[in-house]
């Protein structure tokens, strides 16, 4: 008796894992981690730099510009890294919810509402070509928000103690 290989997968088609990583991998936003790390910086950039339009504002009511320049700018950047903290927020959300799903053996699918929910258990062929995705293309995306996060981190620490000085 030979065993075949192929699997008949329940799941819909988009709501199978693999294909949920292929769609995150192919989206406008999602795939700016995956870029290279100037475009990646850039597009940050951006985010933070259009940022300043709605949290300049608010820091010229607080702090003059005119007169208290240091403050304003320190006000308005740490209103700006708002803006781009929620977006990373939800690029490691996005990335970090399809890892889960190609890490379990089990995956819960809707076949055709909220009422109906089921799960299916993956064959060890799908398992494991699901546990290579994750980890060799969404850990490195997953190492990258996270260690965005940390020069975040750093440079609200940084701004923190140049605003204890002023």
């Amino acid at each position: 008796m030979v065993k075949s290989s192929v699997f008949i997968c329940p799941v819909p088609e988009e709501q199978q894992p693999v294909n949920e990583y292929q769609e995150l991998k192919e989206s406008w936003f999602f795939r700016w981690v995956t870029l290279n790390l100037s475009s990646y910086i850039s597009k940050l950039l951006c985010v933070w730099g259009l940022s300043w339009f709605i949290s300049a504002p608010v820091a010229a009511a607080s702090f003059a510009p005119k007169k208290y320049l240091l403050e304003f700018i320190l006000c308005a950047s740490a209103g700006a890294g708002i803006f781009l903290v929620l977006t990373l927020l939800r690029l490691y959300l996005g990335w970090s919810y399809v890892s889960d799903r190609l890490h379990q053996e089990t995956i819960f699918y809707e076949e055709s509402g909220w009422y109906d929910g089921q799960t299916w258990t993956k064959p060890p062929e799908i398992l494991t070509r699901d546990r290579l995705i994750v980890s060799y293309q969404i850990k490195p995306i997953l190492q990258r928000l996270k260690r965005t996060f940390v020069i975040l981190v750093l440079l609200v620490v940084g701004g923190s103690l140049i605003w204890n000085f002023l």
